[in-house]
């Protein structure tokens, strides 16, 4: 299986007060207010204050989650896995006689 580097594969990139770089799990917030600051409520409880507005963090958890999605809707399924029972999946075979499913 082919993953992206791990940096970038569970995290988005924020800026603390301070203008130091942080890396935050995007899985872990519960709820982002600004108050003026932003402050970012992870579900245990911890807070979190960065320079982004509540739009930015909320823009970058949404292109996170898209490229999260595209990522794998661009994995074909091994050989050895037969088609869905609910609903038939195209072979890979069939969607390259339509050209790429991917960029």
């Amino acid at each position: 299986m082919i993953r992206p580097p791990a940096e970038e594969s569970v995290v988005i990139q924020l800026t603390r007060l301070n203008n130091t770089r942080l890396a935050l799990n995007c899985d872990l917030i519960k709820y982002v207010e600004e108050a003026p600051d932003t402050v970012i409520t992870l579900l245990n409880g911890e807070k979190l204050v960065v320079r982004e507005t509540t739009a930015d963090v909320i823009d970058r958890v949404r292109e996170f989650r898209r490229s999260v999605l595209s990522g794998a809707l661009c994995v074909p399924l091994p050989a050895s896995e037969p088609p869905s029972e609910r609903g038939q999946v195209p072979s890979h075979s069939a969607a390259s006689s339509e050209g790429p499913v991917c960029g």
